[in-house]
């Protein structure tokens, strides 16, 4: 190219995009005025809201109380576990104190609610969480040693707490479950939402679920609101613990229905398997196979599995 275009052609290109900026403000008009349709979705007013990126720091800060001296960069001494623990705790207070805040005051103004003291609120229910730490912890140590009991693979429980991506979203569920036993809005699922986002396994945070708790694998696991689980349950990867499906409009009807399917003590579930409906129960001690569609309940001490599929084997023929 001759020295001479260059000019020429920045100029043009200078032009054609000038041309393109002109458009932004109209883009802009548009997009504003879509907040003013009533159709759209937008948090657009004075009344505050919760964080998600704060929210998934409470839920890290909860780990390093419960699990402490794994999540941390450095080591953990004896001699300054005191100052470890009232440091972490602290922040955890301001923090969640703050966030659960802001969930009480944006339901508040939002639905026009008689005033609950938010900030007071927000206080007295996140000292409630941390006064059940040490209980949760004791709890989630029965899951460490489930998960150590049923896996075979497993070398130690270090393993178990730093890799096993079933112990992470049953760690997350139980801090999920204590704020929506608290009637925090918003936050729980939030909290649940972020193990499954990280692991392919659904808690809802309303979901009851005993000790010894351990899924196996867990990529697709499915567990749904009004779900009970009791103790020593195991669960393989692709198990849906669901609700039947619902005909139209019949949300609000069953909001606070049993929808979900009880599980009893000692049960093992194999991947793959789907068990719906709120009034079906699986007896405690029973086994239920992979793949098996369960709609009816079980009794205990029941083996339920699927009818052996013949299979065809078809000899390749090599030259």
């Amino acid at each position: 190219m001759d020295k001479s275009e260059k000019p020429d052609r920045c100029k043009t290109e200078i032009a054609a995009e000038l041309l393109f900026r002109e458009e932004v403000p109209q883009i802009v008009e548009k997009l504003e005025s879509t907040c003013s349709n009533g159709v759209c979705f937008d948090h657009v007013g004075p009344e505050p809201i919760p964080s998600k990126e704060g929210v998934v720091d409470i839920v890290e800060r909860v780990k390093r109380l419960l699990y402490p001296g794994y999540f941390l960069k450095g080591r953990l001494e004896k001699f300054n576990l005191g100052y470890y623990f009232g440091q972490e705790a602290t922040d955890l207070f301001e923090l969640m104190s703050e966030q659960v805040a802001l969930a009480l005051r944006h339901d508040c103004i939002r639905h026009d609610l008689p005033c609950i003291h938010c900030e007071e609120s927000g206080r007295r229910i996140t000292i409630e969480f941390m006064r059940s730490l040490p209980a949760l912890r004791r709890l989630l140590a029965t899951d460490v040693r489930a998960a150590y009991l049923g896996d075979p693979a497993a070398k130690g429980y270090d393993e178990i707490i730093f890799s096993y991506p079933g112990l992470f979203a049953v760690t997350v569920h139980r801090i999920a479950h204590h704020l929506w036993e608290q009637e925090v809005p918003l936050i729980p699922r939030i909290v649940s939402e972020y193990a499954h986002s990280v692991t392919g396994i659904d808690i809802h945070p309303g979901a009851h679920i005993g000790e010894s708790f351990f899924i196996d694998h867990g990529t697709g696991v499915v567990i749904g609101e009004t779900t009970t689980i009791g103790n020593r349950v195991r669960l393989y990867q692709g198990v849906t613990l669901g609700a039947l499906s619902l005909p139209r409009n019949a949300g609000e009807q069953l909001r606070n229905k049993k929808r979900h399917p009880t599980i009893e003590d000692d049960v093992i579930i194999y991947s793959g398997a789907t068990i719906l409906g709120g009034e079906t129960v699986i007896g405690a001690r029973s086994i239920i196979g992979g793949n098996v569609w369960l709609t009816e309940s079980v009794p205990p001490d029941t083996r339920v599995i699927l009818k052996k599929p013949e299979l065809i084997q078809i000899r390749q023929i090599t030259e």
